[in-house]
């Protein structure tokens, strides 16, 4: 049976007993900042089985796509070195929301093994927990499993919990046994217990039927619920009788067409890890760019990132020079499509994706490690023994350059990383990041929590700019109070309002909330718990109390400025696709007042021509005048339209969604204008590398925008009058300055290293126990300079050994170069630098340092040829 007959006999057995057939939610989880990725079926669901959210089905099942390779859950280093690890995998799941329980899920479960899939009953073991008699009675008594072949187990192994308190309950899981062929105990409990390969799990039905209070106490939940999961990569080994996942359909659709491409040999035993590795991580890389992650340094990115890196490596192992992953993707979307349509539609982007990555990991050394040397050369010349940890972010987060590779090299030089200014630099950037993404922020504290258990805000803030309601909560200190008084902070709940919550990117609105007796200054606006809108203020007058009525009246003006930034964030994404290319796509946006920020995947700085193309595409829009058009529509009928999903956001079954003509259209829950024409203006004013693929604009529109163009012509004309410079020819000018400045530069260092070259007083070549040395000391020379003038100096003395010194202003460098059999440059520098008071150090046949006191470096040079001197007697 191939796994696409599974999957489908799976869904399809469970559709016939009443369950919803769910599609996988996207991999990056919507509103859990717990999860890194989806690794679970049940991950979609954790609002029902919370009791949170309610929707038109009380029982479920999916095929939900997952991944493991980060965090808690990080099988990474074990894929393709085992039969069973993976870094994506697909889980079949068949789900309870207070309606069935043990009994029908114990049934519909063993029907399936041994009925559907023709299972060998003999070869079936069930563990439960130690004390869930019920379920071992069920069973026995239900589907027939004899009492010697359940096994009970403890809390480790078979019992299940959301967190330290909440939802929890036993778990009962189903073996298989694959027989004497495979190692491991021939004792069924011992098998299982010891996690032998003989004995394997193919399915965990969890009972979720308590709720575990804070001091240990497990309350009977009133309406217990179920959760299974099953991986369709193990059940698919066993269906087709195999005992290896790579064995199974899943891979061998794609381990044969890969190792005919890199002309290796599946049956090779030292060639099949990697031949693994590669069809595993083709899976994971195509299934996390299909649903919106791009290779970064941080992050899911980062993830994704290593799981690339690690399959080229592994090609590079099998032989493969150039770049060869992006040419194998397709094989991915040709087996998988079918259920996953999400692949044939990102199939040009993950092809695009992957090929720019082994492209940049290929030329990642000839790029960033000239950057690092100078650096590094910098820093010996200093005395210095640690890389700043500044130098090392700016290296890692900016050119990509991996950490172990950037110590190997300044081991070269004698010094190491500072590890910890590193990650001090990363927590202050995680901590910014952080702070620019704070607007889709929701807060649950209990007493909003409890509050939308009972109603939801109605938001008015697409009707106008005032609505009557009637404050539901009032929170002091994250604390229900009766009211507040004047100049006290606090929350403010009503069952309407017209102001907008932050999210999607949109900052929340600003405005007062008026009462007969107070009138409250909304700083800020959030969610709750998806219901509730929160308005963060203080009581500017008087005092207001619960259960008034109210009036909510948004800042008109700020209200307005926003509404353009945010219809221009629609105008410039489209406008990115339409210049850069369909691999655009939206990694994250900020829209408020004053500004738009805007963050995309893109693989290389936009030129100047570029970012006037995006602006002129926008400008046009906005000059067309073009009337927004806002529907509300289901998802699957919006999506079919065109529409844009942004991924990581959450969406109910019904959306909105926005357009602009023919020109965009975005699922959308923001403020916009009536008609483009409103923006007024649209300007960028810059554009960054934020990550590894991440690329961030920032523009302004309106009389913002006009006021950059005024500032920027104001500056140009201030620097055509200062420097007498024409506005037609003023680059070829300033090009000409540039390059006159460069050919004086490039005069003096000529000069000096001729200088440098001749023979003068300070210069001394002598024979040290046939070796043959050159001692000199120069003025005015830098590290680059100085080492070019030690390599020359080295052709005059093969196999000997060039000392140089340099004295720069109050700085003092050393050069050491040794072809000498015996002597150690690094050695040589260090006794040097001591006596200019620096330190340094390097390799055998290079090193560099430098120090503070440039006047003693004939006595330094002295002391290296002394040594020179004793260490070959």
């Amino acid at each position: 049976m191939k796994s696409e007959q599974l999957r489908e006999k799976f869904l399809a057995y469970f559709g016939s007993h009443g369950h919803a057939r769910v599609a996988s939610s996207p991999l990056i989880p919507a509103d859990d900042p717990t999860l890194l990725f989806a690794n679970a079926g049940m991950n979609q669901f954790k609002n029902l089985f919370l009791g949170l959210e309610k929707r038109d089905y009380v029982r479920a099942c999916s095929s939900q796509k997952c991944v493991r390779a980060g965090g808690k859950h990080n099988d990474l280093e074990n894929v393709g070195y085992t039969a069973r690890h993976h870094t994506f995998f697909e889980m079949l799941g068949n789900f309870s929301f207070g309606d069935y329980f043990k009994k029908e899920a114990i049934e519909m479960a063993w029907r399936f093994l041994t009925e559907e899939l023709g299972l060998d009953k003999s070869r079936l073991y069930v563990t439960v927990f130690r004390d869930d008699d019920e379920a071992s009675d069920l069973w026995q008594s239900v589907v027939g499993v004899p009492v010697e072949r359940i096994f009970r187990f403890g809390e480790k192994d078979n019992f299940w919990a959301m967190g330290d308190t909440g939802p929890c309950g036993p778990c009962s899981e189903i073996f298989y046994d694959f027989g004497p062929n495979v190692p491991g105990p021939s004792d069924p409990f011992e098998g299982i217990e010891s996690g032998s390969d003989r004995f394997m799990e193919i399915w965990n039905l969890v009972f979720m039927q308590y709720d575990r209070q804070p001091d240990g106490t497990l309350v009977p939940l009133p309406k217990p619920s179920v959760d299974t999961g099953m991986g369709l990569e193990r059940v698919c080994a066993v269906a087709q009788g195999v005992y290896s996942n790579y064995d199974s359909d899943l891979f061998q659709d794609l381990l044969q067409p890969i190792a005919q491409h890199l002309s290796a040999d599946l049956q090779n035993k030292e060639q099949q890890p990697g031949l693994r590795v590669i069809a595993d991580h083709l899976r994971a890389m195509s299934f996390l760019i299909a649903d919106g992650v791009v290779p970064s340094n941080e992050g899911r990115g980062y993830v994704l990132r290593r799981i690339m890196r690690r399959a080229m490596r592994f090609g590079k192992q099998l032989g493969q020079e150039g770049p060869f992953l992006h040419e194998l993707c397709g094989l991915v979307v040709e087996k998988m499509g079918g259920i996953y349509p999400e692949l044939v539609a990102e199939a040009p982007q993950i092809r695009t994706l992957v090929k720019v990555e082994e492209q940049q990991f290929d030329t990642t050394l000839n790029k960033g490690l000239p950057i690092l040397v100078k650096y590094l050369e910098k820093l010996a010349a200093d005395g210095a023994k640690e890389v700043p940890g500044q130098i090392v972010f700016f290296m890692y987060g900016t050119h990509g350059f991996p950490l172990d590779l950037m110590a190997d090299v300044a081991r070269d030089y004698g010094m190491t990383l500072d590890h910890k200014g590193f990650e001090r630099q990363l927590a202050e950037d995680g901590r910014q990041s952080a702070q620019e993404g704070q607007f889709n922020a929701k807060i649950e504290l209990p007493a909003l929590r409890e509050l939308s258990e009972s109603m939801q805000t109605e938001m008015h803030c697409y009707d106008g700019l005032e609505a009557e309601g009637q404050i539901a909560l009032l929170l002091a200190d994250e604390k229900p109070v009766a009211q507040l008084s004047q100049g006290q902070s606090g929350m403010l709940v009503l069952d309407r309002t017209a102001f907008y919550a932050e999210s999607g990117g949109q900052i929340g609105d600003k405005g007062v909330i008026v009462t007969e007796t107070g009138r409250f200054q909304v700083e800020h606006t959030t969610k709750a718990v998806d219901k509730l809108v929160v308005h963060h203020g203080v009581v500017e007058s008087g005092e207001i109390s619960q259960n008034q009525k109210a009036s909510s009246q948004v800042d008109r003006e700020l209200r307005r400025l926003t509404m353009k930034n945010h219809t221009a964030t629609h105008l410039l994404h489209q406008a990115l696709k339409d210049c850069l290319g369909r691999h655009v796509r939206q990694a994250g946006s900020l829209v408020d007042p004053e500004k738009l920020r805007f963050d995309f995947s893109h693989f290389q700085p936009l030129d100047t021509q570029q970012l006037a193309e995006i602006e002129q595409a926008v400008n046009r829009q906005i000059l067309e005048n073009i009337p927004l058009q806002v529907d509300h529509l289901p998802i699957q009928k919006a999506r079919e339209a065109g529409a844009v999903a942004l991924f990581g956001e959450k969406y109910g079954d019904v959306v909105r969604v926005v357009s602009i003509a023919d020109y965009s259209k975005e699922l959308c829950g923001g403020t916009h204008v009536a008609a483009t024409g409103e923006i007024g203006l649209f300007k960028i004013i810059s554009e960054r590398a934020l990550a590894s693929g991440i690329r961030r604009i920032i523009a302004v529109t309106g009389t913002g925008a006009l006021q950059r163009f005024q500032e920027s012509e104001s500056l140009l004309r201030e620097v055509q009058d200062r420097f007498h410079l024409k506005r037609e020819t003023l680059t070829e000018q300033l090009q000409k300055a540039q390059e006159d400045r460069k050919a004086l530069e490039q005069k003096v260092e000529d000069l000096k290293m001729a200088l440098a070259k001749g023979g003068s007083s300070q210069e001394q070549q002598e024979t040290v126990n046939g070796i043959q040395v050159i001692v000199k000391c120069v003025d005015g020379v830098e590290g680059g300079a100085l080492r070019q003038l030690a390599d020359e100096l080295l052709n005059k003395v093969p196999g000997g050994v060039v000392l140089l010194g340099s004295a720069l202003g109050d700085k003092a460098q050393l050069v050491a170069k040794v072809q000498a059999k015996g002597l150690h440059a690094g050695e040589l520098v260090k006794v040097m630098a001591e006596v200019v008071g620096g330190s340094g150090g390097g390799r055998p046949d290079m090193a560099m340092a430098g120090g503070k006191e440039p006047q003693h470096l004939p006595a330094a040079l002295r002391k290296g040829l002394d040594l020179i001197k004793s260490s070959t007697t």
